[in-house]
């Protein structure tokens, strides 16, 4: 049985489709990646599965269960971490781990969640006196108190210094290798390619496209760049003619090639032809980025 099922499913506000015709699955102990431009339907998606917003057609489950009719059952085996929240100021991190603790028939172990988390040090800490690393942990700690199979975390690492960040990405590695399923939704593309093993792009309220980050970056329509400073000139026409080349870019001295690997191999042997020197050259590999975009029209940030 999958984690997460997700089938036809639709929302719309007045008259206006925000969900139009989502479908996928999440399988156990996977981190699934949601990402998407502002408005393409993410948050309503996730709502539907955390029982927030009820579908206007389609179905979901969580380990089987409905969230618009078996609120009680889901609430048992999702946790989840929103985008934004806040603790009254003067609770501690020790005492909303009891209160959220309290709320659940067989809540986690405390101690060793506050360990895992590396909460320990701050426990007597009062919530408004936490750096924005500590609350993002405590935020997490929250979500997996009722010893949750599946967990949503929703731009857990907005507003985050790069340290920070990379921290909390540990965290949620070891949350999967838990076998905790994860349910990740992110405006960051680093963040989704080192940590999900599959990502759906919606757009539009429809998922675009659905494939490992690897599958993704396949996609795009220029996998390779090719950047290089020539001593000689080499004429535009005879790079846009490279076999597989799909654009050709020059800005202070520097020239890019975008392309397959197919333009590499052409471009070397078009140097050697020429006897061209390329000073600084340079082959990269497309990015989720770049997939992004190809698929969207739209670059997140």
């Amino acid at each position: 049985m999958a984690a997460i099922e997700v089938r036809e499913l639709r929302k719309a506000y007045g008259g206006r489709k925000v969900v139009d015709g989502v479908s996928f699955e999440v399988g156990e102990g996977e981190v699934f990646g949601i990402l998407g431009p502002n408005g393409a339907g993410k948050t309503t998606t996730v709502e539907c599965l955390e029982g927030l917003r009820t579908p206007d057609a389609g179905w979901v489950r969580v380990c089987g269960y409905d969230p618009a009719t078996q609120r009680d059952e889901v609430t048992r085996v999702l946790g989840v971490q929103l985008q934004e929240s806040e603790l009254q100021a003067k609770l501690t991190v020790r005492e909303a781990l009891d209160l959220y603790a309290s709320f659940h028939e067989r809540p986690a172990d405390r101690e060793a969640l506050a360990e895992r988390l590396g909460l320990v040090p701050c426990l007597g800490t009062r919530f408004g006196k936490l750096s924005g690393g500590q609350k993002q942990r405590l935020s997490i700690a929250l979500a997996l108190i009722g010893d949750p199979r599946v967990v949503v975390l929703d731009e857990l690492t907005t507003g985050l210094d790069p340290r920070a960040r990379r921290e909390v990405w540990a965290l949620v590695e070891s949350i999967r290798d838990a076998g905790v399923t994860v349910l990740l939704v992110t405006h960051f593309m680093e963040e989704a390619q080192r940590l999900c093993d599959r990502i759906a792009v919606i757009d539009g309220g429809r998922i675009v496209a659905l494939d490992t980050p690897g599958g993704l970056v396949a996609r795009s329509s220029a996998a390779k760049e090719i950047s290089f400073a020539a001593d000689t000139p080499l004429d535009p026409a005879a790079l846009r003619a490279l076999p597989g080349a799909v654009s050709v870019t020059t800005a202070e001295g520097r020239t890019a090639v975008g392309g397959t690997d197919a333009t590499v191999a052409a471009f070397v042997a078009l140097l050697a032809r020429e006897g061209v020197t390329a000073a600084q050259l340079r082959v990269s590999d497309a990015t989720l980025d770049d997939a992004f975009l190809d698929l969207t029209g739209t670059e997140l940030r």
